[in-house]
């Protein structure tokens, strides 16, 4: 591991070199690259230097050890040594974290798309939830929010809801929100006051780049409809919505939040490549599934990932067997315990596995 750190070191220091030199920078596109790569080495390089300043304290403490005679020094030389040597098991530990294989997808924009699933009404309801405390807490992180296709409920519910969440590092934040998510609750709906268990599925999928995926247009099938509100109500009487069919796979694709029909059939567009590359990523994965299986996954939508119960007031992911009783502002958008827990869940399951080492 050290080795691999004194080489990356080596790189930094080239890549800075880079970054001031005339012609990289006159090149806007070399000096984008570097400038990623500079940004991805430093906190590994920073940490390294922590490490090498720990190795070099034990050194001098040793030196010092091995020849003053003074009873002083020599306890102020044991204490700089303790305490460097445990500077050091710390360093290396943080250390293997910085060299986990990054996910290429961590810093993208993500599409989520939320779908009721069992419990008609009370479902689509629970949707409304997960729309409102997702977009809450990306506008308390700094993310911007887009709507990009809502079907609506009479009593205000989503049978289906897609949005992209814009930012720095919004798919590291997201992703391992993937899932069926279980609610239990007295429903709104329910004149006896029993509970209910119904479900909805999450699907979080990053924005995919035009270089990283080409949409073969022979495939799609594009039709132009009216958009329609709850109930099904016109809400436009002009042909501004689009819908895109992939005929391969018949995966289908709806817009209507925009009033232009060239903006709807950009965001569609988007949304089936995102849909389509996220499909291919899925087989690759489960090709690998037997070798190995991370503990944390990442997008399985039958897999029953977290369930919210109303009556306790608390939040339980399955998946770490993390239980929160604090289910009313987790709902309001505060959900970093719960994303912060699922993170280190899954590191620490990359490094059992000696992932980066």
């Amino acid at each position: 591991m050290i080795e691999k750190l004194a080489l990356l070191e080596k790189r930094y220091v080239e890549i800075e070199e880079k970054l001031s030199d005339a012609n990289i920078i006159s090149d806007i596109e070399a000096y984008k690259k570097y400038s990623k790569e500079y940004k991805q080495l430093t906190p590994i390089v920073e940490k390294y230097r922590e490490y090498t300043k720990a190795e070099a304290e034990i050194e001098d403490s040793d030196k010092i050890l091995a020849t003053e005679k003074d009873p002083e020094i020599r306890e102020l030389a044991v204490e700089q040594k303790e305490a460097a040597k445990e500077a050091k098991e710390r360093i290396i530990e943080e250390l293997k974290v910085l060299l986990l294989p990054k996910d290429p997808n961590d810093d993208k924009n993500v599409i989520v798309e939320i779908r009721s699933g069992a419990g008609g009404e009370e479902a689509a309801l629970f949707a409304a939830v997960l729309y409102r405390m997702y977009t809450m807490y990306a506008e308390s992180a700094g993310y911007k929010t887009e709507l990009l296709y809502a079907n609506e409920t009479e009593l205000g519910g989503f049978k289906e809801i897609s949005f992209m969440i814009e930012g720095e590092g919004a798919y590291s934040r997201f992703k391992f929100e993937g899932g069926v998510h279980r609610v239990q609750r007295v429903p709104e709906t329910e004149a006896q006051g029993r509970i209910h268990t119904s479900t909805v599925t999450v699907a979080v999928l990053p924005e995919v780049d035009d270089e990283e995926f080409e949409l073969n247009m022979d495939e799609l099938e594009i039709t132009r409809h009216h958009s329609s509100g709850a109930g099904g109500q016109n809400v436009n009487k002009v042909e501004t919505a689009i819908r895109i069919v992939h005929k391969p796979t018949g995966i289908v694709v709806d817009c209507q939040d925009e009033r232009s029909q060239l903006k709807n059939r950009e965001k569609a567009l988007k949304i089936m490549k995102s849909r389509l590359a996220d499909m291919e990523r899925q087989k690759k994965e489960q090709a690998l599934a037997n070798e190995r299986r991370s503990q944390v996954g990442t997008g399985d939508r039958s897999e029953r990932i977290r369930t919210y119960n109303y009556p306790q007031g608390r939040v339980t992911d399955h998946r770490i067997g993390l239980t929160l009783y604090s289910l009313d502002s987790f709902l309001n958008g505060e959900i970093d315990e719960m994303i912060d827990a699922l993170i280190a869940a899954d590191r620490a399951e990359k490094l059992k596995a000696g992932e980066g080492i």
